[in-house]
């Protein structure tokens, strides 16, 4: 089981844009794959692992995602309801996942930066854990905290590889020497998210930027970012395609990105 006293912060305030075919009636995070939220895939992944405490960043429609807990036990049970009182009652049958889900509202239209700032006083003193509400992947966790934890910096990014349209990731060994946001090569390590980061690393955040502008900028030049290389499987839905892409792998049974 993993260390019980990390959390998991999970960047989920986005307007999702460009895919606006599913957003405009609903937060990214909870556009479906399988018959089920993106958030509920990437909090089954943290849990195979034994992580079950998570912190949620909300911005965009973010009370949707506050009703969609509110609603889970119910809808995941069967019910007996009596018409004539109203009373329900739940005949859970104790497969619900034991987690405690922190919903922090950090506003509608702040940075990524910003919103992990506003997190500050529910993380504490804790190594947490951090990613994105729209990416899934068979990134090993246990394996990504155990180098964390052997290179003892301030943060740690899963790098993944992908076209260009995402930012470069330079090396030095396995420190990052430099991070550019946008890159001019046909392929290339890139942020994958799946970050590990100890408290410090917050004071980098100074104002309400993207945490991956300045701040990860600066923990680069400052050697406090390194990069856990991941060869397996990673896939963020940006767009339409991506989601139907991820669609087709789990209708053939077995997508790679399901650990649990």
């Amino acid at each position: 089981m993993a260390d019980v006293n990390i959390p998991v912060v999970i960047l989920c305030g986005g307007k999702g844009t460009r895919l606006v075919e599913q957003t405009e009636t609903r937060p990214k995070p909870l556009v479906e794959v399988g018959g089920r939220p993106l958030l509920w895939h990437i909090m089954k992944h943290y849990w195979s692992y034994g992580f079950g405490e998570f912190i949620l960043a909300l911005g965009y429609k973010g009370r949707d995602i506050k009703r969609s807990f509110l609603d889970y036990r119910p809808l995941a049970s069967d019910l007996t309801i009596s018409l004539q009182d109203g009373q329900v009652n739940t005949h859970a049958d104790n497969q619900l996942e034991p987690w405690t889900i922190h919903l922090i509202d950090t506003g509608q239209e702040t940075l990524t930066g910003g919103r992990l700032k506003q997190l500050a006083q529910h993380i504490g003193n804790r190594t947490f854990m951090l990613t994105y509400g729209d990416g899934v992947s068979d990134v090993p966790l246990d394996q990504v905290l155990a180098f964390h934890r052997g290179h003892g910096k301030l943060v740690t990014l899963t790098a993944v590889r992908s076209p260009a349209r995402f930012g470069a990731l330079n090396f030095d060994g396995d420190r990052i020497s430099r991070f550019e946001e946008k890159s001019k090569l046909q392929e290339g390590w890139i942020n994958g998210g799946f970050f590990i980061v100890e408290p410090e690393a917050l004071r980098y955040i100074d104002s309400d930027v993207m945490w991956e502008h300045r701040p990860m900028e600066r923990l680069a030049e400052e050697q406090e970012l390194f990069a856990f290389r991941h060869e397996g499987f990673w896939q963020c839905v940006d767009t339409l395609r991506d989601l139907k892409f991820l669609e087709s792998l789990w209708a053939d049974g077995n997508p790679a990105w399901k650990t649990w």
